[in-house]
């Protein structure tokens, strides 16, 4: 049985949100409404949701610092922000957080509906790519879907995070990864926080890989890193 999208909704209007959740939920998506931006994050840190639809002002917590916080837990879910603020800056600063799209309000649930499906559709045709992917690093066997770095009969198991980098250092190996591209990826921004954060994450694959000293991973001064392997 094939199971419903689970959709986190922020919304602090309660008609709108009345209105955004039954519509959704006529179209077969699983809702969970709050009004709250406390409490929306508090049930994403409960649950797993397919997309966040956040609108920007909100009590307690607003949108942006919610998305910030969701970037955190899991940088992939798709996140929309619904708003009524239109200034340039905010829309900027809504993509900045890692936001797939920043609707202005009023806006047509219809045309809302067709985003949802758009999105969804483009992840899973991502995931579908991805799923089966495993890499030979060197002496290293890398499983991405279990999270597995295995090298002379020993397991590594990685975080989210440290699986993410090094996927993407793999999909580049011998290549830039640029900084800018992995941060927005993996931690939705490419602040100078999350810059450091990664610096971090980088020093520990380059641990966990120094049992083969034909593996390195290369800091390209200013633009990113190369995983390099010498045959």
């Amino acid at each position: 049985m094939e199971t419903k999208t689970k959709i986190l909704l922020c919304e602090d209007d309660t008609n709108l949100g009345m209105v955004l959740k039954t519509y959704l939920e006529l179209n077969d998506y699983l809702v969970t409404l709050e009004r709250d931006g406390r409490l929306g994050l508090a049930a994403f840190q409960r649950e797993k949701y397919d997309i966040c639809l956040l609108d920007v002002m909100m009590p307690n917590m607003d949108g942006f610092t919610v998305a910030e916080a969701i970037r955190d837990i899991n940088p992939d879910v798709p996140l929309f922000f619904l708003s009524a603020k239109t200034m340039k800056e905010d829309i900027i600063q809504g993509y900045k957080l890692g936001a797939d799209d920043y609707i202005t309000k009023p806006f047509d649930s219809e045309v809302l509906l067709h985003k949802i499906k758009a999105i969804l559709k483009r992840n899973e045709e991502l995931h579908k790519e991805e799923v089966n992917a495993e890499y030979d690093l060197g002496k290293y066997h890398f499983n991405p879907r279990l999270r597995e770095l295995i090298v002379n009969g020993k397991t590594q198991v990685l975080s989210p995070k440290e699986n993410d980098l090094l996927k993407m250092l793999a999909d580049f190996k011998n290549d830039l990864l640029t900084r800018e591209s992995a941060l927005k990826k993996i931690w939705g921004s490419d602040t100078y926080f999350n810059g450091r954060s990664m610096d971090v994450y980088i020093a520990k694959l380059r641990k966990y890989l120094k049992e083969d000293e034909k593996i390195e991973i290369v800091n390209i001064h200013g633009n990113g890193f190369r995983l390099v392997i010498t045959e």
